[in-house]
């Protein structure tokens, strides 16, 4: 706290692009605290959502935004706090993101000078670099605010201490990421550490497309320490206070479990939908993602369908129909051995892996048909050590418009499901207790496509294909620096084959949650579908 300024953190989930209901948070969390306060801090471009991508560019768009600050404005001219928000601007007809502090009906602007041009952002591409911004002078204090990106680096913090800033202010749009939270804190203890001075985090909340925002911003005291914590992957609004009460972060599977079930809710619901379906198989991946849906959704909008062949087990039926008693959700049955015999009779030697995939072929003109008629969203179920590897079929297990296991390899799956069982986070909608049935869990993984199969007929064991499947996607190792960990070499040639391979399914598959650096979807790994090398 500088003194005697009342500073209120207000962390807050905006819908990209709804012009109107992102003002009209930002409104009511105004006029509730407007006596209570000096100024409320929000996060990076929370009046219009973000990443805002090419809808940036539209001109229509950016007028839009214009007016609808202006108005904005005028309607709270007679506040007595003011507030700190973000949006797109132009300056002398170029674009900006920035930062705005609104107060008596006048906006000053803040322009983010670092622009992020890695991963998932693409700033460079669509906003102008901003130059090295000057402290803001507030009510007798100088507030030194550095949006996002300026974060990460000493320039911006250290240009803003010479200029005699009191207090550290940094709203972001941060997405989360396995281990982004213990980074955060790194770069923040090295930016108080430099200056001298408090910092507040301020950071976005919810599901966009793919990308999650995980909340958690906080205050941190000249000496590097958390003296206010907001709450992990839910809004929160909390006077940035020295003596506040600090809530730990959730540890790293809590945290990717809370991230999938924040992403698939806010996917469905900001795209208008209430209702998801899945094919439920008896198997490990659609289990946790039916259990995601509760967490996600609640019971009453999940809806499951078994899509049983000759080649399912009863053991596979049973656990499946356990699950479904478990989570009390609503299902169907419906057979494919008519299709397939239709099939069968259509195309003369129907057999091996053609074969196979006419099976998940089924079942996925099945469950997208379903989806159509009902207006249930499909989710896809499959995990990321086999999107990785190809062991996927395209019109088959891959239908869907959202997959929230997407960048979980199995072995995480695994780890999810025996999480969730003794376990309920804080946002889950579901149930306590177990709900995923042992035998799921324990059995071995089959697509049951086959007599007597099993993933490990053609795949290494999850624990070894996950280990060199991370180094290899998220650390970019090669081929002979795996080798050199103890990894046979032509298993992990295969692997690198398959991997390269499959580069064209992974282009045609639906959205999911991103958890880690280098997920597959259109954003932190880009590799060409046609590649030699």
């Amino acid at each position: 706290m500088i003194d005697s300024l009342k500073i209120l953190a207000a962390q807050i989930n905006p819908i990209v692009g709804d012009l109107s209901g992102n003002a009209n948070k930002i409104q009511a969390i105004w006029d509730d605290n407007d006596l209570d306060c000096d100024l409320i801090v929000f996060p990076e471009m929370c009046f219009t959502g973000y990443p805002l991508e090419d809808l940036v560019l539209r001109p229509a768009f950016i007028e839009d935004v214009r007016k609808a600050l202006e108005a904005f404005c005028i309607q709270n001219k007679d506040k007595q706090s003011a507030i700190l928000i973000g949006a797109p601007i132009v300056k002398d007809e170029v674009l900006f993101n920035a930062g705005i502090l609104i107060e008596k009906g006048v906006m000053r602007f803040v322009l983010k000078h670092d622009l992020p041009n890695y991963g998932v952002f693409d700033e460079v591409r669509i906003f102008a670099k901003g130059p090295l911004p000057d402290v803001t002078e507030f009510r007798g204090h100088k507030l030194g605010i550095m949006i996002c990106w300026d974060f990460w680096s000493p320039e911006v913090a250290a240009h803003l201490k010479a200029q005699g800033a009191e207090y550290l202010i940094v709203p972001n749009g941060s997405t989360y990421e396995n281990t982004k939270y213990a980074r955060r804190l790194i770069e923040a203890r090295k930016r108080t550490a430099e200056t001298g001075l408090p910092l507040l985090y301020m950071n976005l909340v919810g599901g966009h497309d793919e990308l999650v925002f995980d909340g958690a911003s906080f205050m941190m005291s000249a000496k590097g320490e958390i003296a206010c914590q907001l709450k992990a992957f839910e809004e929160d609004v909390q006077m940035a206070a020295m003596q506040s009460p600090v809530i730990d972060y959730p540890d790293e599977d809590v945290s990717i479990y809370m991230a999938c079930i924040l992403g698939l809710r806010d996917y469905v619901h900001k795209s208008g939908f209430q209702d998801v379906l899945l094919g439920l198989s008896g198997g490990i991946d659609s289990a946790l993602t039916a259990v995601m849906a509760v967490d996600a959704l609640g019971r009453e909008h999940v809806h499951a369908v078994l899509l049983p062949s000759t080649f399912t087990s009863d053991e596979s039926n049973h656990d499946a129909l356990t699950l479904i008693d478990n989570l009390n959700i609503s299902h169907a049955v419906i057979p494919i051995k008519y299709a397939m015999t239709a099939y069968e009779g259509m195309i003369t030697g129907l057999k091996g892996l053609a074969h196979e995939n006419m099976q998940a072929r089924v079942r996925g003109a099945v469950l997208m048909s379903l989806s159509n008629q009902s207006g249930a969203l499909l989710l896809s179920t499959g995990n990321k050590s086999e999107i990785a590897v190809g062991y996927s079929t395209l019109y088959g297990d891959m239908c869907g418009a959202f997959n929230p296991l997407k960048d979980l390899y199995k072995t995480r799956v695994y780890a999810l499901s025996r999480l969730r069982n003794h376990y309920k986070p804080s946002i889950a909608m579901g149930q306590s207790g177990l709900l995923i049935p042992e035998n799921i869990i324990t059995r071995a993984p089959s697509a049951e496509l086959r007599e007597n199969q099993t993933d490990q007929d053609s795949l290494p064991p999850y624990d070894v294909l996950d280990q060199i499947l991370t180094l290899m996607i998220e650390g970019e190792v090669s081929v002979d620096d795996i080798t050199q960990c103890g990894f046979e070499r032509e298993m992990v040639s295969h692997i690198y084959k398959l991997l390269h391979r499959a580069e064209y399914k992974r282009r045609q598959s639906c959205p999911g949650v991103n958890i880690t650096t280098k997920s597959f979807g259109g954003r932190s790994r880009r590799y060409p579908i046609v590649n030699r090398y």
